[in-house]
């Protein structure tokens, strides 16, 4: 099992997430979150002054997926989340040992599916 974060621009999310019900992915965590990368800060005009920001408004989807659909969910989030700009996001894979389901204490595969 592998366990996928993405970071996003939030203008993305439903299409990713359109995407991936659409792919047969339709667990996922969505979570706010904010920071910088390779995009250069910008300025925003609030409550009549200039103000310099660095950090960037994203969101966070977060996937936990058989090893069979990693592949496929990584391509769905870059088919349906990216514009092929600066500032798109990231992804990041991580092994995940298990997964259990609470309501029915299933184990492994069968508790993300």
């Amino acid at each position: 099992m592998k366990k996928i974060e993405a970071i996003i621009r939030p203008s993305k999310l439903k299409a990713v997430q359109q995407g991936l019900k659409d792919a047969g992915i339709p667990c996922l965590t969505v979570l706010p979150a904010s920071g910088s990368g390779l995009q250069k800060s910008f300025t925003k005009i609030y409550r009549g002054t200039e103000q310099s920001l660095t950090l960037q408004q994203r969101t966070m989807i977060i996937c936990v997926v058989s090893d069979e659909n990693l592949d496929k969910c990584v391509d769905t989030i870059l088919d349906n989340g990216s514009d092929g700009q600066v500032g798109d996001g990231k992804i990041f894979i991580y092994n995940v040992e298990d997964a259990i389901r609470m309501s029915s204490r299933v184990r492994g595969n069968e508790a993300i599916h």
